[in-house]
């Protein structure tokens, strides 16, 4: 058969993109597209932007363009994310939850799931309907920080479908990983293992009306995230971090990550978590272990929200550790800080959500 652009579209209108359940040319994912003797370089655009996703694809292209013009040609194919706003124009998945929010750090140890939990206390602690995905797939925290470590979750028919229903606790539907593992065993799996139990959690979970859905991620910047960010239209991320530099550049480069153009993930702010220790024999005492300010001023550089200051407080990790959140606790500092990481949360979140819409009404 001739190489020519038709006969090109005609092969690639055989593909299916998996998430979207349609060929590449009836969904318009073909970006771009020229032949140059028996050189073909195209651009396509997939729902999922995780490394194996985009293998997976690159491979379908090769394959069926050979199938069919020979193995002599050359395929020069770029493979990238659809852009955010059009992603949120297919979503398929969780549609009767109004915010999918991830909750992220760079780096490990700075308090990433005690700020989920306690973000997600407390919005319940509001009245919103809350749902919290354990998606930190090598440590997960959830289950012991909401006293369900013990619990299992059931399976419920929806329309004829059997599905997993979340485990419950303080209000809150919580789902991890560590409901389905031993307690004491390591979770040693691949990068696609760990990507496809994730995703399990949003596609074979019901979740019903919830106003916000909070994603534990794990720290860093890896297959998991872009996994994630493939999965799902998140509507935010929040970056977590303590004030010491370490920490804040592995933070910077989180929020980069998010800010990429093929990510494009609108950040609702950073949290300065250990933002000072309070002894509990001096509350009016503050002791800035880790450095002062510092997330505070990483928001301000890089032209983010900043969300506020939680303290160290030995309480917080006690709450954690007995499976009930400290901002369930009644004026504490902690709770207190809680509460208004909680407030400004929402109304950071109201933003984004109304600057994203109206770009996607001026498309």
């Amino acid at each position: 058969m001739e190489i020519t652009r038709e006969n090109i579209l005609s092969v690639l209108g055989t593909i299916i993109e998996p998430d979207l359940k349609k060929d590449l040319v009836t969904l318009n994912l073909i970006e771009e597209l020229s032949v140059n003797g028996n050189q073909i370089d195209l651009t396509v655009q997939i729902f999922n932007t995780a490394l194996h996703a985009k293998k997976r694809m690159q491979e379908a292209i090769d394959f069926n363009l050979k199938r069919v013009f020979g193995e002599t040609i050359e395929i020069h194919a770029t493979i990238k994310g659809l852009p955010q706003d059009e992603k949120k124009a297919h979503r398929k998945i969780l549609p009767e939850v109004k915010n999918i929010i991830a909750i992220a750090s760079g780096k490990g140890g700075v308090g990433k799931s005690t700020i989920t939990a306690n973000l997600a206390g407390g919005l319940a602690k509001a009245g919103y309907k809350v749902g919290v995905i354990d998606a930190d797939i090598y440590g997960p925290s959830m289950p012991t920080m909401f006293d369900v470590v013990k619990e299992r979750p059931s399976m419920i028919d929806v329309d004829g479908k059997p599905m997993i229903n979340p485990v419950m606790s303080y209000g809150l539907k919580i789902l991890s990983i560590g409901f389905f593992t031993e307690a004491d065993n390591a979770v040693v799996w691949r990068g696609p293992m760990a990507a496809k139990a994730m995703s399990q959690m949003f596609t074979d979970a019901y979740w019903g009306e919830l106003d916000y859905l909070l994603i534990d991620l794990p720290p860093g910047t890896g297959d998991i995230h872009l996994s994630l960010v493939g999965l799902v239209p998140l509507d935010g991320v929040v970056i977590v971090s303590t004030p010491q530099e370490v920490a804040l550049a592995d933070a910077r480069r989180g929020v980069n990550m998010f800010q990429m153009e093929s990510i494009n993930v609108p950040i609702v702010g950073i949290v300065e978590n250990m933002a000072w220790f309070t002894p509990a024999e001096l509350p009016e005492n503050k002791y800035f272990l880790f450095g002062k300010n510092g997330a505070k001023d990483l928001a301000e550089k890089m032209n983010v929200p900043f969300l506020g200051h939680i303290p160290l407080v030995q309480s917080v990790r006690e709450a954690g550790d007995v499976g009930r959140p400290a901002v369930f606790q009644e004026n504490t500092p902690s709770s207190i800080a809680f509460e208004e990481l909680v407030r400004t949360f929402v109304e950071q979140a109201k933003i984004v959500k109304k600057t994203s819409s109206l770009k996607v009404s001026e498309l």
